[in-house]
């Protein structure tokens, strides 16, 4: 049986975790778009990210929180401009242990929340077209394929497509 996961906004005093679990998602899996060894934040760095992110009206980060220990997260960076302010793009990472737990419909439930009551009314994000697992939570999700990005990344030497996909909150 599984202790209940909390959901909640990052604080700065969360940088040096947030930071090792961006480090360890890396690790995890190539769906990421940091290659393993590849971020080079310092834990001074994370925590002036951090702030900046909060700063923003618009923007955010959500962690997932097990016994003391962060197992998730959900960046969402909102436009900077009076006319893309109500869009946000998100970027979303569990760790494998947790994964299929339902740990990520968590966050996105929690992010439908915090933007409401923001008036942000769009939500957008791209995902690789072969990580079934995250195509699957983002359209259960209301999340809707919008676009193709062809040769979006290059994962171990191939070339790799991306969806593009959206969601309107009223």
């Amino acid at each position: 049986m599984w202790k209940a996961i909390a959901i909640r906004e990052i604080l700065e005093a969360d940088a040096e975790a947030y930071l090792a679990l961006c480090n360890r998602l890396d690790e995890e899996t190539t769906f990421r778009l940091y290659e393993p060894g590849e971020r080079r934040t310092s834990p001074e760095q994370q925590r002036r990210m951090i702030r900046d992110v909060l700063a923003w009206d618009n923007s955010t980060i959500l962690v997932a929180e097990k016994d003391g220990a962060l197992i998730g997260c959900l960046e969402a960076y909102g436009g900077k401009f009076h006319r893309d302010w109500h869009s946000v793009y998100i970027a979303v990472g569990v760790l494998q242990t947790y994964s299929g737990k339902g740990v990520g419909t968590q966050l996105c439930i929690e992010l439908e929340r915090w933007a409401l009551e923001r008036e942000v009314n769009r939500l957008e994000l791209t995902v690789m077209v072969n990580n079934r697992r995250a195509i699957a939570l983002y359209q259960k999700m209301g999340f809707e394929i919008e676009g193709r990005k062809r040769h979006a990344l290059r994962v171990d030497g191939l070339f790799v497509d991306e969806y593009l996909m959206a969601r309107l909150l009223d």
